[in-house]
């Protein structure tokens, strides 16, 4: 796999979050980018950026439940650069809300971007990698392995991109496609996620502790194109999250029920005429994080650092003590 400053890459959901954070990084790296988002304004102006720091960025507005733009997004990284080496599916919008609040409209468009997003994407990726290599990205979550509740739709989108991801991988594998294909497991990130999101609560909503900085998962993004990996929990909290979802999963259902509805909504009043990027984007700022004031924001992660960089006992025995850590954080009521 190629290093980052001999690779073209293509990002979605760039404008914004994880999405934006790699973009930057990448660029800072050396890579060459295809940039994809629904604003046209906001692409352009951080392509602009970019390239007033010497990177070369084409901005390619892009709606990626929509596959024939998708389509059009491949060929426009191979009419500009020739190739694409690593594409990264990043785009993704939240809902907050009970299941029975939520309308059918909404919870579609949310699976058009989230599940239907990462799979036109993906075999978009595919076809124009299939040749050459390269690396295939999709951002999954720690919601993957465990549901929560009052973020639903978006745990049921993410548990798709999972199972997607995973039989999309070994059908690859059978074929001896030289893609690495790698699901990154966020645990919670301090993005703009909570301001982008529609929200049915009648405060704000806001997301549990502990909350990692996305240049965390970027930097994890960023080390599968170069490294084959297969999984990649950002956050020794989405480790443990998933391991004692699996083993313990009544148990974990409890500790959800006793922790998350509270751990999810603020308790500010939700304005009556409150905005979400859910069917459109609304907002022209290029910002990576929210900034978070209810809880702090980790900048780093031991558990992922190490277990990006070693064996499975090393990375065992880490998870330990990160699970441990992880767990107090968790269990500190909600201020």
């Amino acid at each position: 796999m190629k290093k980052l400053s001999e690779q073209v890459m293509v990002i979605t959901g760039a404008t914004s979050g994880i999405g934006l954070t790699t973009a930057r990084m990448a660029a800072e790296a050396g890579a060459k980018l295809v940039l994809a988002a629904r604003s046209a304004d906001a692409l352009h102006q951080l392509a602009d950026e970019l390239a007033a720091r010497g990177a070369e960025a084409l901005a390619v507005p892009t709606d990626v439940g929509e596959r024939a733009e998708v389509e059009k997004l491949g060929q426009a990284a191979i009419d500009r650069f020739g190739r694409v080496d690593s594409w990264v599916n990043n785009a993704g919008v939240s809902i907050f809300g009970r299941h029975e609040d939520v309308t059918d409209e909404d919870r579609q468009r949310l699976f058009q971007t989230n599940f239907w997003g990462v799979v036109h994407g993906s075999l978009e990726a595919l076809r124009r990698m299939k040749r050459d290599g390269g690396a295939l990205i999709n951002l999954g979550s720690e919601v993957s392995d465990r549901a929560v509740p009052l973020q639903g739709i978006y745990s049921a989108s993410k548990h798709a991109v999972k199972g997607f991801t995973d039989s999309l991988r070994m059908e690859i594998e059978k074929d001896q496609v030289p893609i690495s294909v790698t699901l990154i497991k966020p645990a919670a990130i301090d993005t703009m996620l909570i301001a982008h999101a529609k929200n049915y609560l009648r405060h704000e909503p806001r997301l549990p502790p502990p909350l990692y900085a996305p240049e965390v998962v970027a930097s994890a993004i960023l080390h599968a194109t170069q490294h084959p990996q297969r999984d990649v929990y950002v956050g020794g909290a989405a480790k443990m999250i998933a391991v004692g979802s699996f083993h313990m999963p009544r148990l974990f259902d409890h500790y959800m029920k006793a922790t998350m509805f509270k751990q999810q909504e603020s308790d500010r009043p939700a304005p009556p005429d409150r905005h979400d990027t859910l069917h459109a984007a609304d907002s022209l700022e290029l910002r990576q994080r929210l900034g978070a004031t209810y809880s702090r924001v980790h900048e780093r992660s031991p558990y992922t650092a190490v277990a990006l960089r070693s064996g499975p006992l090393t990375t065992a025995l880490l998870f330990g003590g990160a699970a441990l850590a992880a767990w107090k954080l968790l269990a500190r009521p909600p201020r």
